[in-house]
């Protein structure tokens, strides 16, 4: 299910006024699709792919800017929802963005799914907690090499991107990391730290950060929970930082994960 589809064109507006008849645990969808899990432990594995609009952060290198940078969904209700989810072959179901916690409702529709007896993934930057029925949470703290700048938005973003690039540069920065929330995000529930590395210099604030963290959580965090994935949304992307990324995750004994559907797809959509 694409976003252009069915674009919801109801307004903020028409909502206070009574005129939003929508379910009240209506998501943003920007799109529900069917494809292999491309990356982190699970990479491979047959998923339903849930992406919410919406982002409290605006990584310059996001490979989902319809999300953040240029926010488009439906509002799509949970039976809707969970009707389109049933009609493909799989288990296993990555709720992603965006920020999916940003949504209250994304809890109950983890909870319809747990019910239902699917495998959840949750995509998150780290910085939101819910009381939500998580197996696996994907936590990708974004490093500074993630804040944008005036030059810098992500690729295929309009113009208007490098303006909001450096309306944001400051509030990222300051809340792209929150050790609070990541602390009870690895407390409550299994989860990989997935950390998107361009190249060395990454390395020490990677490690500063995994010290804190450490000291923060009352669990224990192995590096074999700690995964290296490559910068890029492209093929040329990819060619230019995963063999270096590789070598990281060698010298410093964490794993390394690819992007398989990056590999596959290349940058093409519901992939």
């Amino acid at each position: 299910m694409p976003v252009s589809d069915r674009v919801d064109e109801t307004t903020v507006a028409d909502a206070a006024a009574g005129g939003d008849d929508r379910p009240s645990d209506a998501l943003p969808i920007n799109e529900l699709f069917c494809s292999l899990q491309g990356e982190g432990t699970l990479a491979g594995v047959p998923s339903v792919f849930v992406r919410t609009s919406g982002c409290n952060l605006r990584c310059w290198f996001c490979d989902s800017y319809h999300t953040s940078w240029e926010p488009t969904h439906a509002r799509v209700g949970l039976e809707e929802l969970l009707e389109e989810i049933d009609a493909f072959d799989a288990d296993h179901v990555v709720l992603t963005g965006g920020e999916p916690l940003l949504h209250e409702e994304s809890a109950t529709l983890l909870e319809a799914l747990d019910e239902r007896g699917y495998h959840t993934t949750v995509e998150t930057n780290g910085t939101i907690v819910r009381d939500a029925q998580i197996d696996l949470a994907s936590i990708s703290p974004k490093l500074a090499s993630s804040t944008p700048t005036p030059e810098r938005a992500p690729d295929g973003a309009d113009a208007d991107a490098e303006i909001d690039a450096g309306q944001w540069a400051e509030r990222h920065e300051r809340e792209r990391i929150d050790l609070e929330a990541l602390a009870e995000l690895v407390e409550r529930h299994d989860y990989q730290l997935k950390f998107v590395v361009t190249d060395g210099d990454d390395m020490p604030e990677i490690l500063e950060l995994l010290a804190d963290l450490r000291e923060a959580a009352a669990v224990s965090i192995p590096d074999e929970n700690v995964l290296l994935m490559p910068e890029g949304a492209t093929r040329d992307r990819l060619a230019e930082t995963r063999e270096r990324v590789a070598d990281l995750a060698i010298d410093h004994g964490f794993r390394y994960t690819p992007r398989l559907h990056v590999d596959l797809w290349n940058d093409a959509p519901e992939t």
